[in-house]
């Protein structure tokens, strides 16, 4: 045969990738005479292709099990996928889109459905694409983050520490995308400096001994406003702690109470207080025992909890509302120009809603019921640190300070306690 003139690597490598997957030469080494080496490789989302970050990494994870199995150990490099709920739904959305079709359009089940074709499609890509890299794990031992066997055994922990009373419901505020319809992360919100407004509002004595002055940025959370607070070393306001106001446009009456939380130096040292819809407010509301009002859909529509006259209305289309009405019945002031952090949602670009919804939580200070199998009489913080204490659990390299800290905070913060808990595995 002629030699070709340019080397051309992907027929070799094709054939040579074959040979080592048809003869099993990936297929995970089980022997308990010999030291033990794996790896799970770290779920690329099933949303579009690789990029060279997961072949930077993929190349180093090769590496790695090629040695060891050339070492004699019992090697294992376990491939798999993730679901990536918010991202995935992202991508068939606007695929969607392309068609003039919205997911409401098609109802949850068909959504589904599409959800699922394009895992199927987008996931063997991927992996089609780890092949071609020529990369070694069992692709006999391939996973998928939802498949039948990882979402029973997540039902099966979950139901294990609610049942123990380590996993609770609750409400708690958190960043809502009324687009996506769900709750997004504090690294999934982008505040970016605008131009808005500043909204100074009338407060009156429900006495009618007169009035106080508040600003705001968003005018039409006031529905919900539950007080207006001061700062107790504030003598301008000190004999009116206690009084109650008229919230305007809605007849409410709500008090004035002393918070440290107000800088008396800032804008009129009047603040008001609504807890279901602003981080810093619903602390200000716990610490006072006053029960939050929401008063948006999770679509950010005025709900029941507004004046009738609101109800349905988009917040922004709320908020020219409120403000003519405000202005037509003499309880605004004045509107000031006002340089405003906004926070949007880094997938959609729509304004965040802090939103008071149920949540799931993790109990990580209560110690287990005594008649747990697992950890009787023990917090789950204090059965991951000792773990990490005794050995089970390693970091590397060891002289990483940021690594030694790293138990402390995931046990306070991260559900990565999972990875601790004793599971027995599925058949």
């Amino acid at each position: 045969m002629e030699l070709a003139k340019s080397f051309e690597p992907s027929e070799i490598e094709k054939r040579w990738r074959d040979t080592w997957e048809k003869n099993g030469y990936f297929r995970a080494t089980l022997d308990e005479n010999k030291p033990a080496f794996a790896i799970q490789l770290p779920p690329p989302n099933v949303t579009g292709t690789l990029h060279m970050g997961h072949a930077f990494n993929q190349t180093i994870m090769d590496g790695l099990v090629r040695y060891h199995r050339m070492k004699g150990f019992s090697t294992a490099w376990i491939p798999g996928t993730d679901h990536a709920g918010i991202a995935t739904q992202i991508v068939v959305e606007r695929q969607l889109d392309a068609q003039k079709i919205s997911r409401h359009d098609l109802g949850r089940e068909k959504f589904l459905e599409k959800v699922w074709e394009w895992k199927e499609h987008s996931g063997s890509t991927i992996t089609g694409q780890m092949r071609r890299m020529g990369t070694s794990p069992d692709w006999g031992r391939e996973y998928f983050t939802m498949d039948a066997d990882r979402s029973k055994l997540v039902a099966d922990v979950f139901v294990r520490l609610y049942e123990e009373g380590l996993i609770y419901r609750g409400k708690r505020l958190v960043n809502w995308d009324p687009v996506l319809g769900t709750a997004v992360s504090d690294l999934e919100v982008v505040s970016e400096e605008e131009n808005g407004s500043m909204w100074h509002i009338r407060y009156p004595f429900a006495d009618g001994s007169g009035s106080v002055t508040v600003a705001t940025t968003r005018p039409e959370t006031m529905l919900g406003d539950v007080a207006v607070a001061v700062n107790p070393a504030d003598e301008r306001y000190a004999n009116l702690v206690g009084k109650m106001l008229i919230l305007p446009l809605t007849g409410r009456q709500i008090p004035v109470i002393a918070d440290e939380y107000v800088d008396k130096d800032f804008g009129t040292g009047c603040v008001k207080i609504t807890p279901a819809h602003d981080f810093n407010d619903y602390a200000v509301g716990m610490r006072h025992n006053m029960e939050p009002t929401n008063i948006f859909t999770l679509d950010a529509k005025i709900n029941e909890n507004g004046p009738e006259a609101y109800q349905g209305m988009d917040r922004f289309a709320a908020r020219k509302q409120i403000v003519a009405d405000l202005e037509a019945q003499g309880y605004l002031v004045r509107i000031d120009p006002h340089k405003l952090m906004v926070p949007r949602g880094d997938r959609t670009g729509v304004i965040i809603e802090p939103m008071l919804t149920d949540q799931w939580f993790v109990a990580m200070s209560k110690p287990a019921p005594e008649n747990s199998p697992h950890f009787p009489g023990k917090s789950l913080t204090e059965v991951a640190l000792e773990k990490v204490a005794n050995g089970e659990i390693r970091f590397l390299p060891e002289n990483s300070v940021i690594l030694r800290i790293l138990p402390m905070l995931f046990c306070s913060s991260h559900p990565t306690w999972l990875h601790t808990l004793p599971v027995k595995p599925s058949a």
